[in-house]
């Protein structure tokens, strides 16, 4: 078995303090590993990763046309968003809209992350409620899809019609059968796969058609709203919406926890995926932000790339201790 290769290192002064380990693959639309370090067939969960997939059913069933959903509402679907007010008021709108509520969602409360919806739960002394979930966008999306199909409210149940929808399009898209389910932070369950077969199915993504299949044609729809709205994504200050809009919207890219990161670049066709053997979000970062600067669809110099790749280490004093740099192999 391939070992997990070093992809980010931790400099102090002139010292090599730490590094980070871990799996990346590169795969063309047609499923064709282009390049890989580590082992490309490292089993892990995508977890939030593949939210995209997960919202695959939404738009093949026509549940999305249906219920009159825009971008905006994909985009949220794909999410893994900070519980601001951009993206809350929109999950209560569009489940209103839906003639459902808070209490439909079955991903559980979440403090927000966002700290100005934060501070004023804190203000007024109000608690969080499901709507903050970083995955309720993802979650009204099922709804979405549940209310049109007419199946039961437990839609987040292994066995229900949706995810046994989901877990179909995951394998088709990833070209392997999963070897089993984990539940996921929001309840949902997360099936997984090698690392190239999430690359795989970023690439299918990638070079999907609009005038290709249902799938295809779902799977440009969904990557499209992604780039199109990297605010709903994630956040300000998050990489995820930060690096896509570096990329002036040619790239799509999406954290997933525990130290998975893929993207999807059309113009290419091809997708990437990561995963950090230790799960520390500083090495995801740096390196998906060191592959997009390899295949040349980000600058190095642009300032969301400079927080992630070749980034000082400030302490509290601001003083620069040191650099979270990718390793020399990604470059």
């Amino acid at each position: 078995m391939t070992a997990p290769a070093t992809l980010t290192e931790i400099w102090r002064g002139d010292i090599l303090e730490s590094i980070h380990t871990g799996h990346v693959v590169i795969s063309d639309h047609k499923g064709q590993i282009l390049e890989s370090w580590g082992n490309p067939d490292h089993i892990t969960y995508p977890r939030s990763s593949c939210k995209m997939i997960q919202a695959l059913p939404l738009v093949e069933s026509g549940a999305a046309d249906a219920y009159g959903l825009t971008p905006e509402h994909l985009a949220l679907a794909c999410a893994s968003h900070q519980g601001a007010f951009i993206h809350t008021d929109r999950v209560g709108k569009w489940l209103s809209a839906l003639d459902l509520g808070e209490s439909d969602l079955r991903c559980g409360p979440q403090e927000p992350n966002d700290l100005p919806a934060r501070n004023a739960l804190i203000k007024t002394d109000d608690s969080p409620c499901q709507f903050h979930n970083n995955c309720s966008g993802k979650h009204s999306g099922f709804l979405t899809w549940n209310k049109h199909m007419g199946h039961g409210a437990d839609y987040h149940d292994p066995t229900h019609p949706l995810q046994i929808a989901i877990k179909e399009a995951f394998e088709d898209t990833t070209g392997e059968t999963s070897p089993g389910y984990g539940i996921d932070g929001c309840s949902a369950p997360n099936y997984a796969t090698s690392v190239a077969g999430l690359a795989r199915a970023m690439g299918f993504f990638a070079g999907a058609s609009e005038n290709g299949s249902a799938r295809e044609k779902a799977a440009v729809r969904l990557r499209q709203a992604m780039a199109l709205h990297p605010d709903l994504v994630a956040g300000e200050t998050r990489a995820c919406t930060e690096l896509m809009r570096a990329t002036d919207g040619k790239v799509s890219i999406k954290t997933g926890a525990d130290g998975v990161f893929i993207a999807i670049i059309p113009e290419k066709k091809i997708g990437v995926a990561l995963k950090i053997s230790d799960g520390a979000t500083r090495a995801s970062e740096c390196t998906v932000a060191a592959i997009l600067v390899k295949l040349g669809v980000l600058d190095p110099n642009h300032p969301a790339t400079k927080k992630r790749l070749n980034a000082p280490i400030l302490n509290w004093n601001k003083v620069n201790c040191g650099t979270i740099k990718a390793a020399d192999s990604l470059k």
